[in-house]
């Protein structure tokens, strides 16, 4: 049997933490933060733990790991 691959979006995006949970970026920080509230943009710094349900789905993306 083949090894699986891994999808190079999400190797892209996303890493594992020591523990074994998903790790991301914040969403929508690119540009036009001049209408963002300062509270968005602060609480939006680093990264963020992937919730459960979406950890689920995204490691049939990732057999092996990131």
């Amino acid at each position: 049997m083949p090894k699986m691959k891994t999808k190079s979006a999400v190797k892209k995006r996303f890493s594992m933490t020591g523990t074994g949970k998903l790790k991301g970026n914040v969403a929508c920080k690119r540009h036009g933060l001049i209408k963002r509230p300062q509270k968005m943009k602060r609480q939006a710094r680093g990264t963020f733990l992937i919730s459960d349900g979406d950890c689920k789905r995204l490691t049939t993306f990732m057999p092996y790991g990131v």
